[in-house]
């Protein structure tokens, strides 16, 4: 039999498969579908130092192979997350990822203690919110940006500290080993792209933020890209996502690079897909004599 399990800085996964940040809550509505122990793990929603209402709707639209959303980060905060769904979160039997939010590196430093002392497996940062410091530009648009905000956070942070990546930037590559050298545990990659869609009848940007975050099926081929490029460039391991939608997916973005990898935007039409995700890849792994889930990872062979 296959072994699906996957060990990511001394934590073990039961299997590759991880809920994506923002596309699972914080749990409670999968599992009247089955048991959460089916993922290997849960990267909850993005949290922040304060409660956020997020922004107005209309907040999320359908495109071609995937969703535009510009949620704004809607959450309870920090305290509420560990004081009432961490508990239950806990009882789970998977493994949980605390994603983090905010606007300045105090939000994020200040958080990441409060999760230092809770029972979370890795903390998550999410670079890709504005700075307001510094006039509103994305922490995770640059290598300074990027060594500073990791550096700082993983001065507060006891947990393993996972970095999620932008892909719109010049050179994913040099992002990815500015965050290593200053002290990231593992990188996540990618988060959402930039786009737009307009309503010809009214001429208004379809999403009242006007632009959004594109993710699912739409955006794999460029997630695979980058993975592939950061692999070949860092030591640390790559929790993979973008666009994974069906077993063949997962075990390409393996080949890429991925250690483990994160799906989401497949659970809204297909709650299930992390199941059949699984039983595909160890089918798999059982007909071409593969024994390690491990073993897949970076295996692509170049032209």
């Amino acid at each position: 039999m296959s072994d699906l399990s996957v060990k990511i800085c001394g934590v073990e996964f039961g299997n590759p498969l991880i809920a994506a940040s923002g596309t699972f809550g914080f749990g409670r509505e999968f599992a009247e579908f089955y048991p959460l122990s089916v993922l290997g793990g849960i990267s909850c929603k993005g949290i922040t130092l304060k409660p956020r209402e997020g922004n107005p709707p209309p907040r999320i639209a359908e495109t071609e192979g995937g969703i535009l959303n510009a949620v704004g980060l809607q959450n309870p905060g920090v305290d509420h997350f560990i004081e009432k769904d961490l508990p239950w979160l806990k009882e789970q039997n998977t493994r949980i990822i605390a994603n983090i939010a905010g606007n300045t590196q105090e939000d994020y430093c200040a958080m990441a203690e409060k999760l230092s002392d809770s029972d979370v497996d890795f903390v998550e940062l999410n670079i890709s919110c504005p700075n307001v410091k510094s006039g509103g530009v994305q922490f995770g648009t640059s290598c300074e940006s990027v060594g500073a905000i990791t550096d700082a956070v993983k001065r507060h942070c006891k947990k393993p500290l996972m970095v999620k990546l932008s892909p719109n930037v010049t050179d994913i590559a040099e992002i990815a080993k500015s965050a290593e050298y200053n002290g990231a545990d593992v990188i996540s990659m990618i988060n959402t792209l930039t786009g737009m869609r307009i309503d010809i009848n009214s001429k208004r940007p379809i999403i009242r933020n006007n632009t959004g975050g594109l993710s699912g099926a739409a955006v794999f081929p460029v997630a695979v890209r980058m993975i592939w490029q950061v692999y070949n460039a860092v030591k640390i391991p790559i929790v993979g996502m973008g666009g994974v939608s069906k077993w063949q997916d997962a075990v390409e973005m393996l080949m890429a690079g991925a250690s483990a990898l994160q799906i989401g935007t497949v659970l809204f039409n297909d709650p299930y897909a992390p199941v059949k995700i699984n039983e595909g890849i160890s089918k798999f792994m059982d007909e071409n004599g593969i024994k390690n889930i491990s073993d897949i990872t970076g295996t692509v062979i170049p032209w």
